[in-house]
């Protein structure tokens, strides 16, 4: 049994998985690197130290890597104003709140993006803590992010919630279960290959069901 919950951002609690793919999409059109925009879409949940690499390969990431990860961030700011929270994301939150849960709020985005989508989910009041970019060395797929949000409020335990493979990976790597949701766009049979303990189809449904996860009660 866990006592941390552990909630990706990006994705999971907004809707922001289609602006972040059209911005690196226009960081790449910058630097005349087409890349189509369905296969950056399967990587979005990596951070940007490893995305462009995993959609253009190692030499467009040693040619240019910084300078797109600058220019995503321009292009992000452009359309960050679009992104909204998915339903019934506060009232998950503070549902798994009331039940006892610590509950930290994962992200590897920009510090500045963060503190927008805490805003929008109104996670401030709730969340025991939260991360961005600044607290971890390596992104998603690496563990470093989900190992910071434990360490963060203490956590003995922890399962993860999120929207990609690349969370259950992470998460997978700590032997922390993962409880995925489609709101990222990826399907039922590719978060299962992956390793997700269950899928939903909404934080609605998620929130409905929860006496059946992991987040029923905490740990002691």
């Amino acid at each position: 049994m866990a006592d941390t919950a552990i909630f990706d951002v990006d994705g999971t609690l907004v809707d922001s998985n289609y602006q972040h793919a059209l911005a690196w999409s226009r960081a790449f059109l910058r630097h005349d690197v087409v890349v189509p925009i369905w296969r950056i879409h399967r990587a979005i949940g990596m951070g940007g130290d490893k995305l462009v690499a995993e959609v253009a390969g190692d030499d467009v990431e040693k040619e240019h890597g910084d300078a797109l990860r600058d220019a995503w961030v321009e292009e992000f700011d452009e359309l960050i104003g679009e992104v909204q929270p998915f339903e019934g994301a506060h009232e998950l939150l503070a549902e798994v709140k009331r039940r006892g849960f610590r509950l930290v709020l994962a992200s590897s985005g920009k510090k500045k993006h963060v503190e927008v989508f805490l805003d929008l989910v109104d996670g401030r009041p709730l969340a025991d803590a939260w991360t961005t970019s600044e607290d971890a060395e390596e992104s998603k797929p690496s563990p470093d992010l989900v190992q910071t949000a434990l360490a963060k409020v203490d956590g003995a335990s922890g399962v993860m919630i999120g929207d990609s493979v690349w969370d259950v990976e992470a998460a997978g790597r700590l032997d922390v279960p993962t409880i995925t949701v489609r709101t990222g766009g990826f399907s039922v049979g590719e978060l299962e290959d992956s390793g997700a303990a269950q899928v939903f189809e909404s934080l609605v449904e998620l929130r409905e069901r929860l006496d059946d996860t992991a987040l029923g009660r905490p740990s002691a």
